[in-house]
C-alpha cells in the first residue's frame, strides 16, 4: 500500500505514532481527520447561488494589459479581483432579479 502523506523527519521507519487519545495514526487514522475537516469547514468558498448549491465560474481569457488594469481596479477599491468582476458585470447587463 502506497501512503498519500509523508511522515517527517523525525518520525522512524515503521515507528508507531499514536494521538493524545492512544489511536494509531496511520493512513485510515489520516483520511478520516482530513474528511472532519472538510466536514466542518465545507469545501471551497461559500455559494454565491444559494446555501448547498455550486456557484458557476465563468473563465475568459484576456490580454496581459487588461488583466493588470482589473487587478488594479479592483486593489483601488480595496476588492477581491472576484468581486470586482462580478460588480463590473452586474453594471454592465443591469442587475439580476
Amino acid at each position: 500500500m502506497v501512503s498519500k502523506y509523508k511522515l517527517g523527519p523525525d518520525v522512524k521507519p515503521n515507528e508507531k505514532i499514536c494521538d493524545s487519545k492512544g489511536n494509531v495514526i496511520d493512513e485510515k487514522y489520516m483520511e478520516n481527520a482530513v474528511q472532519d475537516v472538510h466536514r466542518q469547514l465545507g469545501r471551497g468558498r461559500p455559494s454565491l447561488t444559494a446555501p448547498g448549491k455550486v456557484s458557476p465560474e465563468i473563465k475568459a481569457r484576456v490580454p496581459a494589459e487588461l488583466k493588470l488594469r482589473l487587478q488594479q481596479a479592483a486593489k483601488d477599491r480595496g476588492e477581491s479581483l472576484s468581486d470586482f468582476i462580478r460588480k463590473v458585470l452586474e453594471r454592465q447587463l443591469g442587475e439580476a432579479g
